[in-house]
């Protein structure tokens, strides 16, 4: 009898142990997930309320960050920042960007993130809108997670139909 019972009692054990490992593990990486998806949610709200000082602490640092957008790549956050982003954020003007449909995933000190993305902003004498796919990468650096790659992509626009020749 006590062998039957030492034996469902190490079962036990066994099972509940590894049970609050488990728990322990998800809840770790899920509260990295959320950690990067906030990072991923501040920098809409920063660029679409022109806050340069908040994207400045959620975006890496350093000369190897690289953001593609519309076919074009910039690399470093300063120089993306500086001769990209300030100037296209002082343009517009009643700006909305959001992301939907996240989902972060993270390996250690890296994570990605996958959305989509909806931008409209009065610009000059007329109203932008734009939507479509992003992916950003994230490294832990510092204890904080912070963006060292960005990528946006819109659908392509159909083509124009072919105007009829004028008739002389």
């Amino acid at each position: 009898m006590m062998t039957r019972k030492l034996f469902f009692s190490t079962a036990f054990a066994a099972v509940f142990g590894t049970l609050v490992f488990g728990l322990t593990t998800v809840s770790a990486q899920t509260d990295d997930e959320s950690a990067v998806v906030a990072v991923i949610r501040q920098n809409a709200t920063a660029f679409a309320a022109n806050d340069v000082a908040t994207m400045d602490k959620i975006w890496a640092d350093s000369e190897d960050v690289i953001v593609f957008e519309s076919g074009y790549a910039d690399h470093g956050w300063k120089k993306y920042r500086d001769h990209h982003l300030v100037p296209e954020m002082k343009e517009f003007s009643n700006t909305k960007y959001e992301y939907t449909d996240i989902k972060a995933k993270v390996s250690g000190g890296l994570a990605y993130a996958t959305m989509k993305y909806s931008l409209s902003a009065d610009v000059k004498n007329r109203r932008v809108e734009s939507a479509g796919l992003a992916t950003a990468v994230l490294e832990k650096r510092g204890g904080g997670w912070k963006i060292v790659h960005f990528h946006t992509s819109a659908p392509r626009r159909a083509p124009q139909p072919a105007q009829p020749a004028p008739k002389n």
